[in-house]
């Protein structure tokens, strides 16, 4: 289905897009990054938030922890600082990029199995549909993000994938 030279090039693109955003939103002020924009998530720093909480989820989840809740506790207020915001995307950033530069294609194969929070039914689902979830859900949620920037008056760089450095 895919390979881990995929993941490794998706890990590159999550981490440009994100510098993007990132950047674009330091243009912001603190007000203009929580306002309420009628996105999902609310918010400019509410939706990076949710990225940032749910990326640490899945690759929990990837590297086999099938209880991740219980370490990780998804916030959209948290971290509400933005200078730690950028500090922890960063990290999560380089994270999902080291992880990506170990996998083995034969690690995308076969079955994941975790638990949500709270707890109650095991789900499972292909290790490589997982994978490729990590980074469909990221840009789904970029995409919200890059909309509420520019409305802002922010310019976020292209997300085309032909345009990765």
């Amino acid at each position: 289905m895919i390979s881990a030279e995929y993941c490794r090039l998706m890990a590159r693109y999550n981490s440009w897009q994100n510098g993007s955003l990132v950047t674009a939103a330091d243009g912001l002020t603190n007000a203009d990054r929580w306002k309420d924009r009628g996105a999902f998530f609310q918010s400019i720093a509410a939706t990076l938030n949710h990225l940032y909480w749910a990326d640490a989820l899945m690759l929990e989840r990837l590297k086999g922890n099938p209880r991740p809740e219980d370490n990780i506790r998804h916030s959209l207020t948290s971290p509400s600082d933005w200078d730690e915001f950028k500090t922890l995307r960063s990290q999560r950033n380089e994270e999902i990029e080291d992880w990506a530069a170990q996998l083995r294609d034969v690690e995308l194969c076969g079955m994941l199995a975790w638990y949500p929070g709270d707890g109650s039914t095991r789900i499972e689902k292909p290790k490589a549909l997982c994978a490729i979830e990590l980074f469909n859900h990221q840009t789904h949620h970029r995409g919200q993000i890059h909309a509420m920037l520019t409305a802002a008056g922010a310019r976020p760089e292209a997300t085309d994938l032909s345009m990765l450095p």
